[in-house]
């Protein structure tokens, strides 16, 4: 099946703010709180978003076969709107958590995939 590149873009996105918020939940209680030390969470966190967003971006430039800066500016920036707006949405209702809590202890997290992506479309540029 060949998927749209901005269809795959918008959906590549969503993963990467799905599969870790569906990961958390399995370290929260019913009541709402933590069943581990809060520094080891955002570790785990943090280690599984950098590998599930690492699996999506290999899988979205392998089907990328020209201007690879241009794309990872663009799959970026887009998918640090997309959780961010999700967070919004979702994560900061459920959690009761201020917006400017939210940008200092998550929020300006989700830079790494601009940053990400725009270093491998800046290698795969360099590499082609």
């Amino acid at each position: 099946m060949k998927m749209n590149k901005h269809f795959r873009n918008l959906l590549y996105g969503f993963l990467a703010w799905l599969i870790p918020f569906v990961a958390s939940i399995f370290f929260y209680t019913e009541e709402g709180g933590l069943r581990i030390d809060i520094f080891f969470f955002k570790t785990i966190m943090i280690i599984v978003g950098s590998i599930s967003g690492a699996v999506l971006l290999i899988s979205y430039f392998k089907r990328i076969n020209k201007g690879y800066l241009k794309e990872g500016i663009y799959v970026g920036f887009t998918w640090f709107v997309i959780n961010i707006l999700l967070d919004l949405l979702v994560l900061i209702p459920m959690a009761r958590m201020a917006i400017s809590d939210y940008f200092l202890q998550i929020g300006l997290r989700y830079l790494v995939m601009p940053i990400m992506s725009i270093m491998i479309g800046a290698a795969l540029e360099i590499k082609k």
